[in-house]
């Protein structure tokens, strides 16, 4: 297989948390990325936050354009309660999402602002297995 042609897509979320917000983003946060754990087709969901900046980075992996539309139908609900505390300040897809995929996030974000593509140029993912017993990579 080409490295070229993954269909992986890996989303980087940069959000503006509404001051006051905090405790109420937090919350909802938490809420969506367990929801996602339990039922959401992403392969990996990673929430960071400064509190000092009042900025969140939300990264999350999918395995294809497929698996982004499957999130946005089931997650719906869990991204507007997030969006009640927060306004996305920049938005970034590492990979190439198919047209309709590409559409949906600019139309998300109003138009062409605020989200940049970045075309893949070589990679690969390793994950550890859930497994009990297995052994785990420490970091």
């Amino acid at each position: 297989m080409s490295t070229h042609t993954s269909t992986v897509l890996l989303f980087r979320n940069t959000m503006r948390i509404t001051d006051g917000h905090l405790a109420a983003f937090r919350r909802a946060i938490d809420a969506a990325v367990t929801f996602a754990q339990q039922h959401g087709p992403q392969l990996m969901v990673e929430t960071f936050v400064d509190e000092q900046r009042m900025l969140a980075h939300s990264f999350q992996l999918y395995q294809d354009s497929d698996a982004v539309r499957l999130h946005w139908r089931l997650a719906d609900p869990y991204i507007q309660e997030v969006m009640q505390h927060c306004r996305v300040e920049h938005f970034e897809i590492f990979g190439t999402p198919d047209s309709d995929v590409a559409e949906g996030v600019r139309a998300a974000l109003g138009g062409d602002g605020g989200v940049t593509f970045h075309p893949r140029i070589a990679g690969f993912v390793r994950f550890a297995a859930d497994a009990p017993g297995e052994q785990r990579p420490r970091m």
